[in-house]
């Protein structure tokens, strides 16, 4: 405990770039500036080595909601995809179920998880394959045929012409 008349120092929110830090913001921002694209202002940064060992990390992470956020990732390497996808919590098997960059054969064993949100979640996975919709339209579960329904439906609708002037 601080004692009478003590007090701390104050803290400064002014950030510091190093040298290196500032020329690189430098070299980046005509880019950013002169793009015709306003999107180019705001992309992403690069993946990196380290952003895939980080991505390895947390997917190997003791705490599920954690695997939750790297098999939600779409940096994920392959073989990080294919663990996950056989994780023991339902919820990560979800995650990887429902993320768009699952690839297709790590989507068709999804397609007979034994839990019913896994197979509703890649039932709606835009990238699922034919053949594992297919085996989704007869499932046990009535809201997995449910849901395989009515993404049929939308893509129906989609695919309907137009009226003209609309």
């Amino acid at each position: 405990m601080l004692g009478a008349g003590v007090s701390l120092p104050r803290m400064s929110c002014i950030r510091f770039n190093t040298p290196a830090q500032r020329r690189q913001l430098a070299e980046s921002a005509p880019v950013m500036t002169s793009s015709p694209d306003p999107v180019a202002q705001f992309l992403s940064p690069s993946v990196t080595e380290s952003k895939i060992a980080r991505i390895r990390r947390l997917a190997s992470d003791p705490n599920p909601k954690i695997r939750e956020s790297a098999a939600l990732s779409y940096h994920a390497p392959v073989e990080v995809y294919a663990t996950l996808a056989k994780d023991a919590v339902a919820s990560v098997r979800a995650c990887v179920a429902r993320n768009e960059h699952t690839p297709c054969d790590i989507l068709r064993e999804l397609a007979s998880d034994p839990d019913e949100t896994v197979r509703g979640w890649v039932a709606i996975n835009y990238f699922v394959p034919a053949d594992a919709m297919e085996r989704l339209a007869e499932d046990d579960s009535e809201t997995v045929r449910r849901l395989v329904a009515w993404k049929a439906q939308l893509a129906a609708e989609a695919d309907a012409p137009q009226p003209v002037g609309v």
